[in-house]
């Protein structure tokens, strides 16, 4: 019961900020079905006895090759240990997170109608930030350690960048993620423009299945971050324009302007003062404007070809 009511609150708190004027769909007449398992408690809670019942309940996380022996051991890690505590104090429930699931998941199966909601098993993984959650169709894997909030003394040796988006609120965008990277089929143009929206694509259903969640979170940038975006948002389309790279292929500028690092890199004075990834939120803001000025639907969009769509875009850089 307890459940219903946070999901009935959170869903509340989402439609009363329809104002916004981002799109909202009615999703409360679909159902999902899915469970939460907590492996991480039943693992580091296990004595040698009960090993045959833990293997039985999660066999994909047991190979032959892991001897009992090695799996006590590492149950009785001093180090890990640790990180169970602080993860089972960061979250002794997984109410909010079951709530926000269920309305992602709505919003899947709104937009895709075979969309089936995977079962959730959260974890430890040791803080392997690279693989926060792995999604395999019919399993979701969540590893909580990642998530005990950007401040954490078991971050202090991470940079910024990471671990700013090491935080709970963060959790249900990776989640959304790790589904969208499989539903978006990959792209063979490797122009800039043509990865540029490729990218801007998958944010563009983070905005559809997270309507609410605010845009920071969505790309993970500071607020300062994305205010610096918005504010140069012609400087970079002029850059990238002046510079002719946007039907380059060379390799190079998806290491400056589309992965994860602390800055995009301009070769100018103030890179430092710009997020990284800055090709991904362009790319979002041109998928938008395409939405915006054409008919098309969620899943129409996905098979466009990116040169096409940016043809079609009619963007326009905000001054």
């Amino acid at each position: 019961m307890r459940f219903f009511i946070v999901v009935f609150f959170i869903l509340f708190s989402f439609f009363s900020c329809k104002s916004d004027g981002k799109p909202t769909v009615d999703v409360s007449t679909i159902e999902v079905d899915f469970s939460v398992k907590r492996y991480e408690v039943d693992f580091y809670n296990t004595m040698k006895e009960d090993l045959p019942g833990l293997k039985n309940k999660y066999p994909y996380f047991f190979p032959k090759v892991f001897s009992d022996s090695l799996v006590i051991a590492k149950i009785n890690n001093k180090d890990e240990q640790e990180l169970f505590k602080a993860t089972q104090k960061k979250y002794p429930t997984l109410l909010e997170l079951q709530a926000q699931l269920t309305s992602l998941f709505k919003h899947l199966k709104f937009y895709n109608p075979r969309f089936t909601s995977p079962d959730i098993v959260t974890l430890i993984s040791n803080i392997d930030y690279k693989s926060r959650v792995i999604y395999a169709d019919s399993l979701l894997l969540v590893s909580l350690d990642v998530y005990l909030g950007k401040d954490h003394e078991f971050y202090a040796d991470f940079p910024m960048y990471i671990k700013q988006n090491n935080t709970k609120e963060h959790l249900i965008v990776d989640v959304a993620n790790s589904i969208i990277e499989k539903q978006v089929p990959f792209s063979l143009n490797r122009s800039f423009i043509g990865q540029m929206i490729y990218e801007g694509k998958k944010m563009y259903l983070i905005d559809r299945y997270l309507p609410f969640i605010s845009d920071p979170l969505k790309i993970g940038y500071s607020e300062k971050k994305l205010q610096w975006a918005i504010e140069n948002e012609e400087n970079i389309w002029m850059y990238f324009i002046e510079r002719k790279l946007l039907f380059s292929t060379e390799t190079k500028l998806q290491k400056r302007f589309l992965e994860n690092a602390p800055f995009s890199k301009f070769y100018l004075e103030d890179d430092r003062q710009s997020p990284g990834r800055i090709g991904v939120w362009l790319g979002w803001q041109i998928v938008k404007s395409f939405m915006q000025n054409n008919d098309v639907s969620l899943q129409k969009l996905l098979t466009i070809d990116s040169e096409d769509l940016f043809k079609k875009s009619s963007y326009k850089p905000k001054k």
